[in-house]
């Protein structure tokens, strides 16, 4: 009896480790997608952005400096669109 109940427990880890893992899609994220990115020059801006969270169900946003200029990203979690604003010559990035 013992053993039924263990092969039991050790069968019902097992589909839910197996559960687990297949609702884990790692071809979506954006952030592994190969190919998919336009050319890179050799100039590298790693500073972070500044990112501003908004409540839940809102878009969140992103923004940096970049040579002078201001660039806003609006995004909404891991979703397949965003959107781009750019302040040129903006004064607090100088």
């Amino acid at each position: 009896m013992r053993f039924t109940r263990a092969r039991a427990a050790l069968a019902a880890l097992a589909l839910l480790v197996a559960i687990t893992l297949t609702g884990c899609d790692y071809g979506d994220n954006k952030t592994s997608e190969p190919f998919k990115d336009a050319p890179r020059s050799h100039v590298n801006n790693g500073s972070p952005m500044d990112v501003v969270r908004g409540s839940d169900g809102f878009t969140n946003v992103g923004t940096k400096c970049d040579h002078g200029n201001r660039l806003y990203v609006a995004y909404h979690g891991d979703s397949a669109y965003a959107a781009i604003a750019v302040a040129p010559q903006d004064p607090t990035c100088r």
